[in-house]
């Protein structure tokens, strides 16, 4: 995931007072990461109304449809922590890792991301980090 996630995609204090509006907040972090045009942050907010995101233990993966991977510039992922939480339909989000991937790569990224997730230990690390390195090492050294 090194290649993917880069520092400035890693948000740790933000707010959003819904699930759209987190979804945005993520997408617009892909566009000014230059991995996504605009029009993918709709497509996020397409993807959402007809599959939930959200995966477990306080962590939703948007992205984009299966349409809108022409606006994907390049792969990457954003990592957004909300400390104040977000109700995802009935759900308490407190990270998204928003993924781009024109091809299959995001395949491997939801792999890796469900093996954190599985252990109730590392899932605790991601949904606390308050340092971009911190989620560098959890997704990324710690995946090498």
């Amino acid at each position: 995931m090194g290649d993917l996630l880069a520092r400035d995609a890693i948000r740790l204090d933000e707010r959003a007072g819904s699930r759209d509006e987190a979804i945005r907040r993520c997408g617009a972090v892909l566009v000014e990461v230059g991995a996504v045009g605009p029009a993918y942050v709709e497509a996020m907010l397409d993807r959402e109304r007809g599959v939930s995101t959200y995966i477990g233990e306080g962590v939703a993966i948007p992205h984009g449809t299966l349409h809108s991977k022409e606006t994907v510039l390049r792969d990457a992922l954003a990592v957004l922590r909300f400390p104040d939480g977000v109700d995802w339909d009935g759900q308490d989000v407190r990270v998204c890792v928003a993924i781009a991937a024109a091809g299959d790569g995001h395949l491997d990224i939801l792999a890796q991301l469900a093996e954190i997730l599985m252990d109730p230990d590392q899932a605790a690390r991601l949904r606390d980090a308050t340092e971009p390195a911190h989620v560098l090492d959890l997704l990324v050294m710690e995946r090498s």
